[in-house]
C-alpha cells in the first residue's frame, strides 16, 4: 500500500474512533455541573471499544489476504527466461542456401528432403554419431546426388544468420535482472561451425544444447536436465520456442511458454507474463 493510502487509512480510524469517544467526552464533562449521563458514557464507551476491536480485525484480515496475494504472486514471479536458438534468436534459412547451389528443382527436392528435411536431420542434433556417420545416412536417402550432399552439409553452417535483435533483447533482459538460460536442438558440428555467430551467449547463466546431453525436445527429459542443473523452480521459468510442440513439453514440465513467431509479439506475450 502506497504511504498516502496507509495515511488516510490511520486518519479515517483515528476521526471514527473520535466520533464514538467524543460522547464519553461530553457525558464525563457532565460530572462539573452535576449532570452526568451514566447511559451516555456507558454507551460512547462500549462504542468506542467495539470501534476499536472492529478496527483491528479489519487490519488483520487486511493484512493476512494481502499476504496471501503476495504469496500468489511470488509464486508466479518470472525469474528464469530461457531462450531456443533457432528461429528466435537466429535465421535458418536453408532454402535460400540450398538454391545458391543451382540445382534443377527435381534436384532441389530430392536433397532438400535427404538432407534438412529428413528425418536424419533432427537426430542429428542428438549427437549419438560422428560426423561421417550422418552424412553416410543422409547419403543413403539419395544415394545418386552424393558427393552433392556431402558439399551441401559441409557448408550447411551458412544458413544461419543471428537475428538483428537478438543480443539487444537477450542483453536487456540480462540488465533488468532475469537469469537466462539457452534450450536448443543443435548439432554438434552446427555448433562449432556458427559458435562465432552466437554473441548472445556471453549473457547466458546457463546453456544446454541438445548435442552436448544426447536429448532432444520435445522429449520430457532435455528439460528436466535443463532444471536439475542449475537448480531452477519451473513456475520462475519462461521458455521461448518457435515449435508448439516444444513449447507444449515444457508447460507439462510446469514452465510457462512462449511460442515465437516475430519478436514484437513475443515480447508482449513476456509482458503478459510481467517481463518487461
Amino acid at each position: 500500500m502506497k504511504k498516502w493510502k496507509r495515511f488516510a487509512a490511520l486518519a479515517a480510524a483515528v476521526l471514527l474512533l473520535a466520533v464514538f469517544c467524543l460522547p464519553m467526552v461530553f457525558a464525563l464533562s457532565g460530572i462539573r455541573t452535576g449532570e452526568f449521563a451514566q447511559g451516555l458514557f456507558q454507551a460512547s464507551f462500549f462504542g468506542a471499544l467495539f470501534a476499536a476491536v472492529m478496527g483491528y480485525a479489519i487490519w488483520m484480515i487486511y493484512r493476512l489476504l494481502n499476504k496471501k496475494k503476495r504469496e500468489r504472486e511470488g509464486e508466479n514471479v518470472i525469474k528464469n527466461v530461457i531462450f531456443d536458438v533457432g528461429k528466435v534468436l537466429v535465421a535458418f534459412e536453408w532454402e535460400k542456401y540450398l538454391r545458391e547451389f543451382g540445382f534443377s528443382e527435381e534436384k532441389y527436392e530430392k536433397i532438400a528432403r535427404a538432407t534438412f528435411l529428413s528425418p536424419v536431420w533432427p537426430e542429428r542434433d542428438r549427437g549419438l554419431y560422428d560426423e561421417e556417420e550422418y552424412i553416410r545416412q543422409f547419403i543413403q536417402l539419395a544415394p545418386e546426388y552424393g558427393e552433392d550432399i556431402k558439399k551441401v552439409i559441409k557448408g550447411s553452417t551458412k544458413t544461419i544468420r543471428p537475428y538483428p535483435y537478438a543480443e539487444t533483447w537477450v542483453r536487456y533482459l540480462k540488465d533488468q535482472g532475469y537469469h537466462l538460460y539457452i534450450l536448443s536442438n543443435y548439432s554438434d558440428y552446427m555448433l562449432k561451425g556458427t559458435l562465432d555467430k552466437l554473441t548472445f551467449l556471453k549473457y547466458m547463466d546457463g546453456i544446454i544444447f541438445s548435442c552436448q546431453v544426447k536429448e532432444l525436445k520435445p522429449e520430457p527429459e532435455i528439460y528436466r536436465v535443463l532444471l536439475e542443473k542449475y537448480g531452477l523452480k519451473p513456475e520462475e521459468c519462461v521458455f521461448i520456442d518457435d515449435m508448439e510442440e516444444n513449447c507444449a513439453s515444457a508447460e507439462k514440465q510446469g514452465i510457462h511458454t512462449v511460442c515465437f513467431r516475430e519478436f514484437k509479439q513475443a515480447a508482449a506475450d513476456l509482458e503478459k507474463l510481467g517481463v518487461k
